[in-house]
């Protein structure tokens, strides 16, 4: 944990901390806080959430607040985006260049706002869930057509 003169590096915050980058699956506060509580067997939710906010404002994690999901966390601070899978929530870090800072001029000419940062959040299946979805459309049965008869 970088030394930070704003805050005190408690033992809990260093160990958040530490959980929460080794995991790269951008894990919910109670995500987080089950693996947590195995070093920590005494540490409440509340704890884990006032650190990651605290840490969060610092900008020593990331909050990834993805529509229509939960709001997660994240360990790396560097600049990257996002994609999420429709069906079963999971987020994974999007490495491709979007092309949004060469939209920065455009952006300034057109609205007046200066760009600062820029997020894309991609939908889509991830593999687990791709793999299913297969799996379950062969093993499908068409049901009978049930209701009134003519």
């Amino acid at each position: 944990m970088k030394e930070n003169p704003d805050i005190r590096v408690t033992k809990q915050r260093r160990i958040i901390l530490e959980e929460l980058v080794k995991m790269h699956t951008h894990p919910a506060a109670d995500e987080l806080y089950e693996k947590v509580r195995k070093r920590l067997p005494r540490i409440s939710l509340g704890t884990v959430y006032r650190n990651l906010e605290l840490l969060s404002r610092l900008g020593m994690v990331r909050k990834v607040g993805v529509s229509g999901s939960q709001m997660r966390f994240d360990g790396d601070t560097s600049p990257h985006n996002h994609i999420r899978c429709i069906r079963c929530g999971r987020v994974d870090d999007l490495d491709v260049d979007h092309r949004m800072k060469d939209c920065s001029r455009e952006i300034r000419r057109k609205t007046g706002y200066e760009m600062i940062e820029s997020r894309v959040e991609i939908l889509g299946l991830c593999p687990d869930c791709r793999k299913n979805e297969r799996q379950d459309s062969g093993n499908r049965r068409i049901a009978p057509k049930i209701g009134p008869r003519r």
